[in-house]
Parts: structure tokens; sequence; C-alpha cells
């Protein structure tokens, strides 16, 4: 027996004999260059064992053959920790070696865990729906799902529930039926892409969030997205939801391009996104103009008021970036003839810029001094001639995403034309490659203070959770300390909300308000809710 035999619960392991190992145990033993100790372990196919090593020795896996079959512990370097998975079914050994600095070392071998095949699957998260936990217990005693689709298919999705401990929360759960391989939420409170789980054996797949009272979100759902690809693979499938009767966009559209909507009975109003048949219209015309110098065509959606009036020191004026979206997603025509009817807003035209191509826009709207230049060099005194012109304290740059980091550029790089930023989720975060992240927000830290007052919102949603860098939230807060720490006027919101058009198209109406408001007094619409 070698010297290093120990008594009490711990194994004594002979230099000769080849013992058993099994989970949980640990055998202490030292080295004879002669005969390095061995150890048998049974395993079967698909086993994924951990173990660790306590002491100056390398440890090496062997087939029942004494075979090599991989190293597990290199003595002379760090960590001790090994695992490995068993190819199949049979003994293994397990030796351990000497090293030529230490070759009568002491240590101890421990069998962490032998975990079977059948237990590598990530235990699902626990039920948090009452709902839901009543099906898991009637599919257990062999019922089925069908009665829960049918109150589904009565009541619609996705499933609210009150949170006892919390009244100013709600529980959502989004729901699919009848998925075979997986199903994929778009636009999940997350933030991200988030899976769903199956419930059991059942055509019941299911995402619960706790979310506030007042949250509002558009999603897709889709189901069974292919395993090749990258994120944007679940386009291929993604579609609103079937059992969901409140749709955004058009509702013409098929499923695949229509957004579902969520909701809560807390969620700010959104009074001004609709055409309302008492309220007089204003034209909305497309124009194309060409820059020398970007070298491309783009079209320019002309909005003028009912009744404007090429003169007058207090009509105001709004340049917008994304006219895909802010002409069809948010209803920028509509919003500004129900703005300016209710006298919450002077006369104000609209320049809503289109991007040339897909390609174009992440190259102009984040920072480019070309971009600007086209900006205040072309698009500005075009417009003046279409009879668009205002005082710049009366002008507004706004935009979302890159379109709010492109109004914030704008603003820093022409005061005397937009003395008004309206940042919709802008992504401040982005910075030229190899340079460090939020740029722009450096730019107006070392920048004198300048003629602007700023809007700025963004989504309880939009953070990045373990990100090494900023993501939408933090940016965006960090732009306001740095803007309010240099005396500028910042209206600074947070909604409970994702990077999504359905918010946009309110908080485009409650910027245009705090930029232009005719009234002091802030329209119940645009306080949100407390968090």
């Amino acid at each position: 027996m070698s010297l290093g035999c120990f008594f009490s619960a711990v194994a004594c392991a002979s230099a000769v004999a080849i013992e058993p190992l099994s989970q949980g145990q640990s055998v202490r033993a030292n080295i004879d260059q002669a005969q390095p100790p061995r150890w048998r372990i049974t395993l079967n196919a698909g086993d994924l064992i951990q173990g660790k090593v306590v002491g100056d020795v390398s440890l090496r896996l062997l087939n029942a053959q004494a075979q090599p079959l991989r190293l597990l512990v290199d003595g002379a370097d760090l960590p001790r920790d090994f695992m490995f998975v068993a190819a199949q079914d049979g003994q293994y050994l397990l030796r351990a070696e000497p090293l030529a600095s230490r070759p009568q070392a002491e240590f101890t071998l421990t069998l962490n865990q032998v975990l079977p095949l059948s237990q590598q699957h990530p235990s699902p998260p626990p039920l948090l729906s009452p709902t839901l936990r009543h099906l898991a217990e009637q599919l257990e005693q062999g019922g089925s799902s069908q009665a829960f689709w049918k109150d589904r298919e009565q009541q619609g999705t996705p499933l609210v529930e009150a949170v006892n401990d919390s009244p100013n929360e709600r529980l959502v759960t989004f729901l699919w039926r009848g998925a075979q391989r997986n199903v994929r939420l778009f636009g999940a409170p997350s933030g991200g892409h988030d899976l769903l789980q199956r419930l059991a054996e059942s055509d019941v797949w299911y995402a619960s969030y706790r979310v506030p009272s007042s949250a509002r979100l558009s999603y897709q759902l889709a189901p069974d997205v292919p395993e090749a690809g990258d994120r944007r693979t679940l386009l291929a499938t993604a579609q609103r939801d079937p059992l969901n009767p409140h749709r955004f966009g058009n509702h013409n559209y098929e499923p695949s391009v229509t957004r579902s909507i969520m909701e809560l009975p807390d969620a700010a109003p959104q009074p001004w996104s609709r055409k309302r048949v008492d309220v007089a219209l204003g034209t909305l015309q497309r124009a194309s103009l060409t820059s020398s110098i970007l070298g491309n065509t783009r079209d320019v959606y002309v909005y003028r008021p009912a009744g404007w009036q090429n003169t007058g020191n207090d009509r105001g004026l709004l340049v917008l970036f994304d006219a895909h979206a802010y002409t069809r997603q948010v209803p920028t025509p509509a919003i500004l003839d129900n703005l300016i009817a209710d006298g919450l807003i002077p006369p104000t035209a609209a320049l809503i810029i289109a991007n040339p191509s897909d390609e174009t826009r992440p190259v102009e709207l984040p920072p480019n001094p070309e971009f600007a230049r086209f900006m205040a060099e072309e698009l500005m005194p075009w417009a003046e001639q279409q009879g668009l012109s205002a005082e710049a304290k009366h002008t507004v740059v706004a935009g979302s995403s890159y379109g709010g980091l492109a109004s914030a550029w704008l603003g820093l790089k022409h005061p005397e034309l937009f003395g008004n930023v309206l940042s919709l989720s802008g992504s401040y975060w982005w910075s030229p490659a190899g340079t460090e992240d939020q740029w722009l927000t450096r730019q107006y830290v070392t920048s004198p203070r300048l003629p602007l007052r700023f809007y700025l919102q963004a989504g309880l949603f939009e953070g990045k959770p373990g990100a090494s860098s900023a993501g939408i939230l933090d940016s965006n807060r960090q732009l306001r300390n740095v803007l309010q720490a240099k005396g500028y006027s910042v209206d600074h919101v947070e909604y409970a909300s994702g990077h999504d058009y359905l918010q946009w198209r309110g908080s485009l109406a409650c910027g245009l308000i705090s930029l232009l408001g005719i009234s002091s007094d802030t329209p119940k619409a645009c306080v949100p809710i407390a968090l």
C-alpha cells in the first residue's frame, strides 16, 4: 500500500490494484513511477464526467485496454478541473502520472459528477403563470390542452395575469400552438429574440415576462426557425400572432408583414395617431432630390398643413428621417394634422426624407460629414425653394434609432439650421470602427454649449444585459447626463417599450409638443407612468 494512504471516509488507493471509482468519491495517493495509480469507472455512451485533481500530477484517460485516449490534466499547468464525454458504453481507466519535478507527489482525485445524456438538457424555467401551472397539472393527469386553447381563442393572446406582490406589474405570457422544433419571439420584452419553451410534450409553447402595467410593444412569433443561419433567419417564418386580434400596420397585409400589438391597461394613450374626420387635412407630396455631394437620389415627402402660408415667424418645420416608416407605420401627416388642430403646436410643415437604399442608411445616418453637408447645403436650400423654412428655434430634426443619432449629430454640426433635436431610441452606442463607444456623446462633452433643445426617448426594454458596451437605454441616459451637465434644455422620457415604431408614433407627437408646444402644460398622454 502506498505511503499516501489515509483513513476515515476517504478511500485508500493502491498503486498496484485497479480500484473502482464512483460519482462523489475522492481518493488520495502518491505517485509510484514504476506503477502509476489507476482507477476504473464504468460509463454509458454520452455520459458527461467532471472531476478535479489537487496536487502536482497529471491525469490521463485510458480505454479498458489501457490505451491512452485523452490527457485530462497537465499537472504542470492550471486549472486542475477536468471533464470528458464517454464515447461508448464500457469501462474506462483514469491514470495518475508523475511530473519529473515532483516524482513522489501526493494528490487527491475527486469524481464530482457523472451526468447521463438523458439529463443533459437544461431544465425548463419555472412556470410563473398560474394558468399554465393548472394546465400542466391537467396534462400530467392525462388531460389535453383543448379547453386551454378554446379559452385563448375567445380571450385572445398574449395571456395577461396579475402579479400578486406587485400591483404595478403584469405577467404576460406569449403563446404558440403546435410547433415541431422551436418558436422564437421577435420583439420580446427582454430586448432579444427569445425562445419559447414547450410545456411537457403538449402543443403549448410559451414565454412569460413580468413587465410594468404600462407596457406597450409590437411583436411577431416565428415557429420552427431553421437552425442554420444567423439571428435574422427567424424572419423566414416570423408572422403575427394568429390569436391576437390587435394588429400594427395595414390590416390587409399578409401575416408575415404584420405585427401584433400588446398594450397593457396603463400604457400611455396615443390620441394623435389616427385620422379624424373633423380635422382639416394637410397635403403630402413626393418629390425627388439628387445630391451632387453624396452622388445619389432620394425621395423627399413634403407635408404642408391645411391653410399653409409661406410666411410667418411662428411657423414650424419638422425634418424627419426614414420615410419608409414615417409615412406608414408612424402616420406623421395625421399626427401633425391633429396636433395643429388641437392647438398644441403652431402650423408645422415637414420634410420626410427617404433613404436611397438599405445599404446607404447605415452609412449616411451615423455621423457622416458628407451627409451633414448634404442636409445643410442641398436639402435645406431646396426646402426653402419649396416654401418650407422656419427659424432654427422652430425647426426640429428628428428620427429613431440611427435617425435619432443623425438628429443629434446635425444639431451639433448645424445649430444655425436645426435648433431642436427629437431623438427616439437614438443609437448613441455607435462609434467609428476602432474607437470607444458613444462617440457622439464625447463630442458633446468637448464642444461649447450650443443653442439647442432636446427631446430624448428610450425604452426600458432596450437594455443590453451583460454586454460589454452600452445599449440604447444606457447610452441615452449617458447623453442626457452630459447634456444636462452642459446646461442644455433636455426632456428625457422612458417608456415600458422596446425598439418599436408602435411606441415611436406616440413619442413623435410628444416630442413635437415638448419642442414646439404653444402651451407650457404637458398633455396627460405625454407623461410617462412612474415606474
